[in-house]
């Protein structure tokens, strides 16, 4: 299971298994980056296949899931989305008014963020060959309108060194910032699915963030974003410090967390950062522009609880060091996996 749940053992995985085997190929971003969608030839490009269980959960289902799913994954290279695919493979005996009530969900996200489903595909297969539904979602983008200015921006500070916001290029002195409380999603799922009944219900924070980034865009000097799915923060994170080596000073005190959260993950033993979300971002800036993008997230409805959580330094450790409550520090290390699997 950990070879699909987003941390070390499944990049290791793809390393030995997957990559070898793929013709490279000469794109602006590719394959190889592992960024949240390739850029070729201009046009912005990525795929996400979903298994979540269950299909429904509070504060979503599998069909907004994948829709808000994909469009992020656009949204966080600096591009603005166009239109999504959708690929179905239903098990033999669904019940049909789930199945049209998720139809009706990814129609509702679908409008909401502003990208029609264009194209698709429908398959059924016996019983027992997938677990009720798998929806695979592909989307294009191209690049948003706001990007050059936004880089422009950037540059009156330090160079820029990428054409999009991505992984690798994070540098010392940017500035972190998360756009709201972590860990919902993951939590979520796992306390209706298991049936723990925690006093309070945690719901799910699955949205599109296209809106949203695209407001901090217009403000300038976003360097690097990243949709925290699989992983969450602490995978984010780590990822950062590897491709753009530089090392990260985390003030934990700073980071949002849901107080209900936080109490389920300390009975279940979890940490909240190392789950993931499916409506929260991750953004890099230059530090002159940190308090105006702070401003701009707060003003969306998706990013009101936002925080400046610490900085990209100089290190010849590319690592991720974490400040706790109590004044120590330590190492916030990348999962081996995903500790709720099943989640997107």
């Amino acid at each position: 299971m950990n070879h699909g749940a987003g941390g070390e053992a499944m990049q290791e995985f793809l390393d030995r298994h997957v990559f070898p085997h793929f013709p490279k190929m000469e794109s602006e971003v590719p394959l190889s980056s592992l960024d949240d969608s390739a850029v070729v030839d201009g046009i912005v490009f990525t795929t996400d296949g979903h298994t979540v269980k269950p299909l429904v959960f509070p504060g979503g289902d599998i069909g907004s899931l994948s829709v808000a799913g994909t469009v992020n994954d656009i949204a966080v290279m600096g591009a603005k989305p166009l239109a999504l695919s959708c690929s179905l493979v239903i098990e033999a005996g669904l019940d049909i008014g789930l199945f049209e009530s998720i139809m009706a969900s990814m129609g509702r996200t679908s409008k909401e963020c502003g990208v029609p489903i264009a194209t698709g595909d429908t398959k059924v297969v016996e019983r027992g060959g997938v677990d009720g539904l798998v929806v695979s979602t592909a989307a294009v983008g191209r690049r948003s309108p706001y990007l050059d200015h936004n880089i422009a921006v950037a540059e009156e500070y330090r160079r820029f060194d990428s054409q999009w916001t991505s992984d690798d290029n994070v540098r010392p002195g940017d500035a972190i910032i998360v756009s709201g409380t972590l860990g919902d999603h993951g939590i979520a799922l796992l306390s209706f699915r298991e049936g723990y009944g925690f006093e309070t219900v945690v719901e799910s924070d699955v949205a599109p963030l296209n809106g949203m980034i695209e407001g901090i865009l217009k403000v300038g000097g976003v360097t690097a974003m990243k949709d925290p799915t699989r992983g969450g923060l602490a995978n984010t994170l780590n990822e950062w410090c590897g491709k753009s080596g530089v090392g990260m000073e985390i003030d934990g005190p700073s980071i949002p967390l849901n107080g209900a959260v936080v109490n389920a993950c300390e009975m279940l033993g979890l940490d909240p950062l190392s789950i993931g979300n499916e409506g929260k971002a991750v953004v890099a800036c230059v530090p002159d522009m940190a308090e105006e993008i702070l401003k701009a997230l707060r003003s969306h409805p998706n990013g009101r609880n936002a925080a400046i959580i610490g900085r990209a330094v100089e290190s010849d450790r590319p690592r991720v060091v974490m400040t706790t409550e109590v004044g120590g520090r330590r190492i916030l290390e990348p999962p081996i996996g995903d500790p709720v699997p099943r989640i997107c």
